[in-house]
């Protein structure tokens, strides 16, 4: 399945790599179109998040209220489910289209020749074993970025294949070369450019969406004249844990992987971050409950 969507994520960030003519100026676009196709989506999340905010506020009154009957208590959050039309495991669903994205477009960027260039594995072989022959190291992991980084090498040792004379893919983006990656280049600081800012990008939707969301809960206790507290419950809600938990899982696991993978995968995260969170903020004006 991951394959299956690296292809066709390869074959639209070919076609805008050749039209731009600069990998990281293609991400940027590649980002800002899938963005727009994942919109509808994003759409339902914000309603839901939205109406989520209620939600909560009356599972706390049902679950103080039958704390200590399991059953009634099972019965009367589904019966709160279905009337509220929601499902305990939408959240579920986004989460797993987020790892779709997660793991498919890191296999694309960790393998262009396969999934842009759409080179055949034989050759891709060749290619290596001439720049182990010569002396240079490949990465194992990432052995098409350094077939890309000694392309000129490669060039001049087969100067009759049109393979290599057809690929064009040009990773200096802003004075940064996309396809290093921080691990291996600790000495070097531009490595951390893109990281750094991918971190506070995230922070700032996390700390965007919590306002969000208590913003949604201070106007709902006005809109209907609440002025009492409610008794925490003791029991945490299974959806608004699972939400808790993914919101903090996926930022650590996509920062995680950027420091391990070339920054071209970073740049994808950090400007899908920039995008999102404007997309919250106008949405959170458009979008009605």
């Amino acid at each position: 399945m991951f394959q299956f969507f690296a292809n066709i994520f390869g074959y639209l960030l070919d076609i805008i790599n050749q039209f731009v003519n600069n990998y990281g100026l293609a991400i940027i676009l590649f980002t800002a179109i899938i963005k727009l196709i994942m919109l509808p989506l994003s759409i339902k999340q914000q309603r839901s998040m939205k109406k989520n905010v209620e939600l909560q506020e009356k599972l706390k009154v049902i679950q103080f209220k039958y704390k200590n009957d399991p059953e009634k208590l099972n019965k009367e959050t589904m019966d709160l489910y279905k009337q509220e039309k929601m499902s305990p495991f939408s959240g579920c669903f986004s989460a797993i289209i987020q790892f779709i994205l997660l793991i498919s477009i890191f296999n694309m960027v960790r393998f262009p020749l396969t999934y842009m260039e759409k080179v055949d594995k034989t050759q891709i072989d060749t290619y290596t074993q001439q720049i182990k022959d010569a002396g240079m190291d490949v990465s194992q992991a990432y052995s098409e970025i350094d077939i890309i980084r000694e392309i000129d090498f490669l060039r001049e040792n087969n100067p009759e294949d049109e393979t290599l004379k057809n690929i064009n893919i040009n990773m200096n983006f802003l004075g940064l070369d996309l396809s290093k990656i921080p691990q291996q280049n600790l000495a070097d600081w531009t490595v951390y450019i893109i990281p750094i800012l991918y971190i506070l990008s995230t922070f700032v939707s996390m700390r965007l969406t919590t306002s969000m969301q208590n913003a949604n809960k201070d106007k709902k206790e006005l809109t209907d004249g609440e002025n009492k507290e409610t008794e925490r419950n003791e029991m945490e809600d299974a959806m608004a844990q699972s939400n808790k938990m993914m919101s903090w899982m996926m930022p650590i696991m996509s920062v995680s992987i950027s420091l391990v993978a070339p920054l071209g995968l970073a740049l994808y995260w950090l400007v899908n971050n920039i995008l999102m969170i404007g997309e919250r903020l106008v949405l959170n004006k458009v979008v009605k409950d």
